[in-house]
């Protein structure tokens, strides 16, 4: 199965196109000529870029075949988006041939404003050439024409200072990175849909022609093979660290917490051995409860090493936003469903049961205890325990993810969860508090939106990466605020 690196650096074509007419215009003069001055100019744009992208820079385009041969490195290398810009006015062939001609990517045409112009006057012919190379705008807006001309939806204009377009690469370049990771990912649906939420169905066609992601279907009889395969030492080790790191209630039962954790080792041993991304699981179905035995209660720490997520109920919503904010972030992400509101408090309480991320939390956050919701039920490892979350506290990005007859839709907000004790049996959970608006408010738009019950939530502010990301890649983006 394909591996993918979750962790580069977004990779850039950079487009910089100049004038032939003017290439070598200023020989002998004390700045140089046309082209020896952009040269000063790309070469500081490159350095400024390097820490961040991985860049691909065929040379200046001057000539027909110099965009042809950056079209066909871009499209070898496989870059996540182009960063393009005229360093002067110049002829428009190139600019127009590569529009024609490039496949659909994210393009990011950017126009660097000068803070002042290096010449008072054009009398010295020194400063005329300066004056040429200043030309960028007339450039700009010769090109722009083109765009709306060739009807090119994923190309972005930005204008702006050195370090606003700066600011505003590096952004678009972790939502472009993303949408070329997505095409590279495999997701795992372990072992069906949810037939207890229709909402939650998606279309695999549709999720691998529009968005990316191969769907391989797992059946619980592989799941049940892996588990078997847990060795005892492996067990143990995670059990020690489990009970090393975390507080445990008296009322669990030593061989059913090693079931649980057998069962979540086995996830993670499906997620290897076929090189899953997301593993959607549908921990609800009462086949899987009677094959397994009980609903894998932790969350090892193996997932988040190969930035992969782990999410319940099989949705794939859900699963898909909650990658999303993984590999923009790196972060824990967790799963959670608004349970109810408080109005008087501005609040809502919110989590969800299964596995939870909990690996980067405070271990004070952490109890191992039952699963009181199936603890009276017949299934041979019944009340097995887990890692109990209460959520940790601070403000985060909560976002969702749906299909709606063929598009998507992608909603996002601000919440902060606040700090307090464990409150609701078998739920990972927090009480929220939406930022700077009503929650009656926030779930009034967002059932107006249409969507479903789970979200996505990770601590910082990810929405300005979210909407562009949904700009290149034609999802119907909500934000409330």
């Amino acid at each position: 199965m394909m591996k993918i690196n979750k962790n580069r650096k977004p990779k850039a074509g950079v487009l910089l196109i100049a004038s032939p007419r003017f290439r070598n215009l200023g020989e002998e003069l004390r700045r140089g000529t046309y082209a020896e001055r952009k040269g000063f100019v790309v070469d500081a744009f490159l350095e400024q870029l390097q820490n961040d992208l991985e860049i691909v820079f065929p040379g200046v385009v001057y000539e027909r075949e110099d965009v042809e041969r950056a079209m066909t490195s871009f499209f070898v290398e496989r870059v996540d988006f182009v960063i393009a810009e005229y360093l002067s006015w110049a002829e428009d062939f190139a600019w127009i041939r590569f529009l024609r001609d490039m496949p659909p990517i994210p393009i990011l045409f950017v126009n660097h404003a000068r803070e002042k112009a290096s010449f008072e006057d054009t009398l010295d012919e020194d400063d005329f050439i300066d004056f040429l190379c200043a030309g960028n705008l007339v450039g700009s807006l010769e090109a722009g024409g083109s765009i709306a001309r060739m009807k090119r939806p994923d190309v972005k204009i930005v204008m702006g200072s050195g370090l606003q377009i700066y600011q505003q690469i590096v952004l678009y370049a972790r939502a472009a990175r993303v949408r070329g990771l997505l095409k590279q990912s495999t997701f795992g649906l372990l072992a069906n849909y949810n037939e207890v939420m229709w909402s939650t169905y998606m279309d695999p066609y549709n999720l691998f022609t529009h968005i990316g992601p191969e769907l391989r279907f797992i059946p619980y009889s592989t799941y049940a093979e892996e588990i078997e395969t847990v060795p005892d030492e492996e067990i143990a080790i995670f059990k020690e660290q489990l009970m090393a790191k975390y507080k445990m209630m008296n009322d669990v039962a030593d061989d059913k917490f090693e079931a649980s954790i057998r069962a979540s080792l086995g996830i993670a041993r499906l997620v290897d051995s076929y090189s899953i991304d997301a593993m959607i699981f549908n921990d609800i179905d009462p086949a899987m409860f009677r094959l397994i035995g009980l609903r894998a209660g932790f969350y090892p720490d193996s997932l988040n090493k190969r930035t992969s997520i782990l999410v319940p109920e099989a949705d794939l919503g859900a699963g898909m936003i909650t990658y999303i904010l993984k590999l923009l972030s790196g972060k824990q992400v967790n799963f959670i469903e608004p349970f109810h509101i408080e109005y008087g408090e501005n609040t809502f309480a919110a989590g969800h049961a299964g596995p939870n991320d909990y690996n980067e939390a405070d271990p004070e956050d952490v109890l191992i205890a039952r699963d009181v919701r199936f603890a009276k039920t017949n299934y041979k490892h019944a009340g097995a325990p887990f890692a109990w979350y209460r959520i940790s506290p601070g403000r985060k990005t909560m976002a969702q993810f749906v299909e709606d007859n063929g598009r998507y839709k992608l909603v996002c907000t601000l919440v902060d969860s606040l700090s307090g004790k464990h409150l609701f049996a078998s739920y990972s959970h927090s009480i929220f508090r939406p930022v700077d608006m009503q929650v009656t408010d926030l779930f009034e738009q967002i059932l107006k939106v249409g969507t479903t019950q789970h979200f996505a939530i990770v601590d910082g502010d990810y929405r300005k990466e979210l909407q562009i990301l949904s700009d290149m890649m034609y999802f119907d983006y909500y934000e409330f605020r």
